[in-house]
């Protein structure tokens, strides 16, 4: 059985989630999917200018932990540059810089089950919070446009949603 995932710390959502080739249409593309920790792996290292170390801590997790998201992150950017795919903003194990929400059984202390290893302690498998009944925090869509908070209805993506107060396009943000 795999380990849990600990939720990853993002300081920020992207206001455009989306982006394409110019002159190739949609349906003719295929879709690389870049997770929000992923893209905020990419913007500590590459664009601030991070140390692993550093960029690890802001995150909440291991340096190892990043050295593996920030290279998937690499993988996938290149792979949709070199190959003319279209790439989505999306999702992911994260939760919003400044928000204290996690899964039940999750995080230091708080003596949920399992065997406690790691940062974010044990117990919650991949998948086993959130809404539903299964346990756990809710989890949340959000605007990137005007930072909305709606909760995620299970089955249907967050993209899917629009955005009561500003009509944007919604993103999974838990």
């Amino acid at each position: 059985m795999p380990r849990p995932w600990c939720r990853r710390k993002v300081g920020f959502v992207p206001q455009v989630t989306y982006f394409k080739p110019a002159g190739v249409p949609m349906r003719a593309l295929e879709e690389v999917i870049l997770t929000l920790d992923e893209l905020e792996a990419l913007r500590l290292a590459d664009f601030e200018g991070l140390y692993q170390e550093q960029a690890a801590e802001k995150m909440n997790i291991s340096r190892a932990t990043f050295a593996r998201i920030v290279e998937s992150a690499r993988k996938k950017v290149a792979d949709a540059i070199l190959h003319g795919k279209a790439l989505r903003v999306e999702g992911g194990p994260v939760i919003m810089e400044g928000e204290t929400v996690m899964p039940v059984g999750q995080g230091k202390g708080q003596g949920g089950p399992g065997l406690g290893r790691g940062p974010c302690g044990g117990g919650m498998r991949r998948g086993g919070g959130g809404p539903g009944g299964r346990g756990g925090a809710p989890a949340w869509c959000v605007c990137p446009s005007c930072g909305e908070r709606v909760p995620h209805v299970p089955g249907e993506p967050c993209n899917q949603q629009i955005c009561p107060k500003c009509g944007s396009r919604m993103v999974r943000a838990d």
